[in-house]
């Protein structure tokens, strides 16, 4: 991961009209930005949601004064574009597939089929706790940061990452043990 202070430095230069700084800025934080949006909304609209929290971020660059930093300023964007992909689709009418057959695999065949239940366990976290358990687990955002992308309290981030991780807890437990276990340590 690029040091911090030279990501804001990119973002910085980047606002006042510097492209190479620009490329340099989006290149360091894409990684982190899709996934952070993979989490929040789904794999399949991170790229669409990605693009719009570039388009807006551009947009505010000029603006951008440094106070805290451009990663930490770019995933407050990003999760305010994820709420609003939410609104929208929350305002649209919802259909429903005519037969069972996006199911997911079956869940005992490899270390893969386990990431994928443990993406989907984390998804069905409720939207605060998966967004501060994202953000400090999975990006690794200190929970000041975290706090600042989340626009909440530290305390608030600290609270609901220790309820996703008992929420997470509880839905391993409750999973087949099958599912959890290595593919070796099931041979032996």
């Amino acid at each position: 991961m690029t040091d911090e202070a030279q990501v804001t430095a990119w973002a910085l230069a980047a606002g006042r009209g510097d492209r190479d700084a620009a490329g340099a800025f989006v290149r360091a934080t894409q990684p982190q930005v899709r996934r952070f949006l993979a989490a929040l909304a789904s794999p399949e609209e991170a790229d669409d949601l990605a693009q719009e929290t570039y388009l807006r971020a551009m947009r505010s660059l000029p603006s951008f004064a440094g106070r805290s930093s451009a990663r930490t300023w770019l995933l407050g964007i990003a999760r305010r574009v994820a709420v609003d992909q939410v609104r929208m689709a929350m305002s649209r009418p919802r259909t429903v597939p005519l037969s069972d057959s996006h199911d997911t695999a079956d869940p005992n065949r490899s270390g893969f089929d386990r990431q994928v239940a443990l993406e989907q366990l984390i998804a069905a976290l409720p939207d605060d706790r998966r967004e501060a358990f994202v953000v400090t687990q999975v990006l690794g955002l200190s929970y000041a940061e975290a706090a600042e992308v989340c626009d909440c309290p530290v305390g608030t981030i600290r609270s609901r990452v220790a309820r996703a991780r008992e929420d997470l807890i509880a839905a391993v437990a409750a999973q087949p043990a099958e599912l959890w276990r290595r593919r070796d340590d099931a041979a032996g």
